[in-house]
């Protein structure tokens, strides 16, 4: 499925993976400021905050995976199967289909308070984008360097968590996340000391035993204690290479490789893309399965004024620099 996180150097970070067995044909998307968005049930907007993500252009029109807007807000949508529940028009609400979250959200709001409020009014609706594109069951992670957020319309309504570990992932919903979390809390980053006996001469014999029981595999609840403690315990300079080559590994440390997770005969689950925004600076960062040089698109290098969008196709090959 999919792990989202945010980190904090100088610069606020905010990235997701893409684990899913096939690609919709996602490109990095700049969506400038007057591009005009047509919502389905909330009227034309000509004018709103320019963004820039990961994204499949269907008619015109992108369908956001992930994006930072333009004051450094970020918002991710990840796989919530089975838990999602949206729902029908509600008179006197915002009723926004899930397709429109991401730039509903985004175009509007400059900081995590003000998409605090847009959500209090808010009705995520099931309308889908086109019958050949049914509503995906989501839930999504919102983010600025003053906190995070996670959103999830369940079948009690729209739920709105603060979410303190800064990473998200996939079912069960966020609360039994976080509960699971006190499963792990002797985890630690020091080796560990005799607790078990004083009349047993243990000790440690390997580096790394602070650690032991972090769990491996990749389902969705033990990525988000994975990654939680990654986060948790990195360290890194906050220059703009070190905090992204962080953030990275941050992320790298619930990689999925193909032919590790089959979902059907022949078809296997993997990390598609990975992805690394600098929102403070406006900077999209990303690898792909077939290419770990990361590749960057700068939106404040584009025309953000304009009306059209600006879209740049993943560079998929793997380029590797030899030095004899």
């Amino acid at each position: 499925m999919c792990t989202a996180a945010t980190y904090q150097t100088r610069d606020f970070y905010f990235g997701r993976t893409l684990d899913y067995e096939f690609s919709y044909g996602e490109e990095i998307v700049i969506m400038p400021r007057r591009f005009p968005l047509n919502f389905r049930h909330m009227g034309a907007c000509n004018q709103h905050y320019a963004m820039v993500g990961m994204a499949h252009v269907a008619e015109g029109t992108p369908l956001f995976y992930d994006a930072i807007n333009e004051k450094g807000l970020g918002m991710a949508g990840l796989n919530f199967v089975g838990n999602a529940d949206y729902k029908s028009l509600v008179p006197g609400k915002d009723n926004v289909a899930s397709f429109e979250f991401i730039p509903w959200i985004l175009g509007q709001c400059a900081s995590l308070e003000e998409a605090r409020q847009l959500l209090a009014r808010m009705n995520l609706v099931s309308t889908p984008f086109a019958p050949s594109l049914p509503a995906s069951q989501l839930h999504w992670l919102i983010a600025d360097s003053t906190g995070a957020i996670t959103v999830e319309c369940v079948k009690e309504g729209l739920k709105v968590y603060d979410n303190p570990a800064g990473v998200m992932t996939n079912n069960p919903p966020f609360p039994a996340q976080m509960m699971n979390l006190n499963n792990f809390m002797h985890l630690s980053r020091k080796q560990p000391e005799n607790h078990f006996s004083g009349n047993l001469p243990l000790q440690c014999y390997s580096r790394g035993m602070g650690a032991l029981g972090l769990p491996g595999d990749l389902s969705s609840q033990s990525r988000f204690v994975r990654v939680a403690f990654v986060r948790a315990n990195s360290v890194s300079g906050a220059s703009e290479s070190e905090s992204v080559s962080q953030f990275f590994h941050i992320l790298g440390s619930v990689d999925q490789q193909r032919g590790c997770c089959q979902v059907d005969e022949g078809k296997f689950e993997y990390t598609i893309y990975t992805s690394c925004c600098n929102a403070s600076q406006g900077i999209y960062y990303y690898t792909t399965y077939d290419n770990h040089q990361i590749t960057g698109v700068d939106m404040h290098r584009e025309n953000l004024d304009g009306d059209t969008l600006v879209q740049y196709p993943l560079v998929t090959g793997e380029q590797i620099r030899m030095q004899n």
